[in-house]
């Protein structure tokens, strides 16, 4: 327990709430209750490992951070309370202080905000966190996560809206603030409130509006939809602000006051409207996740177009299957699984815990993601080993069932909605709110349109040449090849020309994203997209018979194999580099991203009080 001072100040004491029975959201603050009665009163938490039930007496009611946005003077005590309470490095900060800002001198204003965790009602980190490292406890409502636990995947600090979770690049685990339950144990509020000078942070069970205090908003400018989490903080802010208020770090977002008085994000041109090419700048921490999707997306497009279409009786396609190539191209597709499922596991803060993924299947797309793709990659391998020439392990234990047309076809067909199954959730890993550039259908289009796109280029480069050695008429194939390649780039266009024009006038972070994508990658984006096109004629040319003889058609093939790869890769590190989340406004430091990349061209960044590390494992 935390051991109470004798000269403990009377401001550090938690009061008698006076709260409603249900909060902003209707649920009971009564978790007890809100539990149903699964949940029991008097549980011991094993705070710091140590048994015991404190004096609380409101222990198991939801308890909520209340923010008076007028009294911050923006000292940042507050975040040097919890850094000091909780042995934080100096790049890690579970609280920090922003602000935005606006107006012209003399009528110049500025809000500062301090932010961390909100122990959320509807904590979506707990749902997508794959170890199931996250609990929301009856003791407080505190959403409590076990660094332990954690295997660094990161992905909890995508779904946040306010970057709660820290993912410490050092350690390669995940924390975040645990509301000080062992201080409220023993009736004292959380250590940032305890250090605030200037009265703008308070404690204590969610709607009791602190002493002097009248307003218990769930929104101030700046702050993310409440409606993603039920946040549990409230805020006054009586002070008025200017209709237009700016974020004064490199995030190109700014707030603008609609006719309801609510602030809503827009775009801030900060970057100008020059394109660039920033090629370097495509090069991010998610490399391996660039990787494993790209690569597993091949490798269900190749199976599938060479499995499915000999099961739907297409010629080419079960000819394939009868030659020596088809062990070689289930291989290829076997290779590019377990090459996806490897980079997906060296991208994890601790590679080495990557069997915690499958822990939270209940909830987690990562899991259901990971798992799909799995037995994916194990039904596509037995598959492979069934059709194998002779297969005498098979046979010699299963007698004629372990002929090609029973074992293989099972295994195949089991293949089939597993890698359906991994293909859906790695599109639904990356349906966040946070995260409005993702959050939109055009994600399933790109998923969908490389896996076609890939699949039709790996089967014709495969299968092709098989069939030409063969003495094989190669135009059936080819021209089904190149309508998988046609139907994957057409998806992917109608996608992309969708999810512009509604990033356009969004107003949200996506519309920043892809302001970001026209100006400081636009000529990167122009290639991307202009390839894309290249694709699109080529294959059709391949498609309508205009290419299916002759060296023009092997310099075309060679023409599309390489625009294909260059697509797909600066299509997909765009995809990860650009996203802008939701987060609150951060101007010191390490949450200032210009600043960061000042610090790392400078060296600056290799001093550790700077609070700047590179994102290294």
């Amino acid at each position: 327990m935390w051991q109470v001072r004798d000269d403990e100040p009377q401001y550090a004491f938690l009061k008698e709430p006076k709260a409603p029975e249900v909060n902003y959201y209707e649920a009971p603050i009564d978790l007890i209750a809100r539990s149903g009665g699964e949940a029991q009163p008097g549980r011991e938490m094993f705070i710091n490992n140590e048994p015991g039930v404190g004096t609380n007496p409101n222990r198991n009611k939801q308890h909520a951070f209340h923010f008076t946005a007028d009294n911050c003077i923006g000292c940042h005590a507050c975040e040097a309370a919890c850094s000091e309470k909780n042995d934080n490095p100096a790049h890690i900060s579970f609280r920090s202080v922003g602000y935005v800002e606006g107006g012209t001198y003399p009528d110049f204003r500025r809000m500062n905000i301090s932010m961390a965790c909100n122990h959320c009602d509807n904590p979506v980190c707990l749902k997508g966190c794959p170890t199931r490292a996250y609990t929301k406890h009856a003791e407080y409502g505190a959403v409590l996560q076990d660094p332990e636990t954690c295997f660094g995947c990161g992905y909890c600090t995508w779904v946040c809206p306010y970057n709660a979770p820290q993912l410490d690049p050092i350690k390669g685990q995940v924390s975040k603030c645990n509301m000080c339950v062992d201080r409220l144990e023993v009736n004292l509020k959380p250590a940032c409130v305890s250090a605030c000078l200037g009265n703008a942070l308070n404690f204590g069970v969610v709607e009791d509006l602190p002493e002097n205090r009248e307003q218990g908003k769930v929104s101030i400018p700046g702050f993310p939809d409440p409606e993603i989490t039920h946040p549990n903080i409230r805020f006054q802010q009586v002070k008025t602000m200017p209709d237009e208020v700016t974020r004064p770090d490199g995030m190109p977002v700014k707030y603008h006051r609609d006719e309801d008085g609510q602030y809503r994000p827009v775009v801030d041109q900060k970057k100008g409207v020059e394109r660039h090419w920033n090629l370097k700048r495509l090069s991010s921490r998610e490399n391996p996740l660039v990787i494993f999707t790209l690569v597993s997306q091949a490798a269900l497009g190749l199976f599938f177009s060479a499995f499915l279409g000999a099961q739907l009786g297409f010629e080419p396609a079960q000819t394939l299957r009868a030659s020596v190539m088809y062990v070689p191209l289930v291989t290829l597709a076997v290779a590019f699984a377990g090459l996806g499922m490897l980079m997906s596991a060296t991208h994890l803060g601790k590679p080495l815990r990557f069997y915690r993924g499958f822990n939270n299947l209940r909830h987690s797309p990562v899991c259901r993601e990971g798992l799909g793709m799995l037995l994916f990659m194990v039904f596509t391998g037995l598959h492979m080993l069934a059709v194998l020439p002779e297969n005498a392990v098979f046979q010699s234990v299963l007698g004629d069932w372990g002929s090609y047309t029973t074992l293989a076809s099972v295994f195949g067909w089991l293949a089939v909605p597993s890698g359906l199954v991994g293909l859906y959730y790695m599109y639904r890993c990356y349906r966040i709110p946070a995260r409005p550039f993702w959050d939109h259908w055009q994600t399933a289009t790109a998923f969908v349109g490389t896996s076609l796109t890939f699949g039709g280029l790996l089967l014709g480069l495969v299968g092709v040449p098989t069939l030409m050695l063969g003495g094989q008429d190669v135009s059936t194939l080819t021209v089904l090849c190149a309508a998988l390649v046609f139907a994957g780039c057409l998806l992917e266009s109608l996608g992309l020309w969708r999810h512009g024009s509604e990033m356009n006038v969004g107003n949200n972070e996506g519309s920043a994203s892809h302001y970001v994508q026209c100006t400081v990658f636009g000529k990167s984006y122009a290639l991307r997209n202009a390839l894309l096109g290249v694709n699109l004629a080529v294959s059709g040319g391949f498609l309508l018979g205009l290419f299916n003889a002759g060296p023009l058609m092997l310099v075309l093939a060679a023409v599309l194999s390489l625009s294909t790869f260059a697509v797909a890769v600066i299509g997909r590190a765009l995809f990860y580099v650009l996203v802008i989340p939701t987060t609150m406004p951060g101007a010191f430091f390490w949450k200032n991203k210009d600043f960061e990349e000042h610090a790392r061209e400078i060296g600056l960044a290799h001093m550790p009080q700077v609070g700047v590390v590179y994102h290294n494992h």
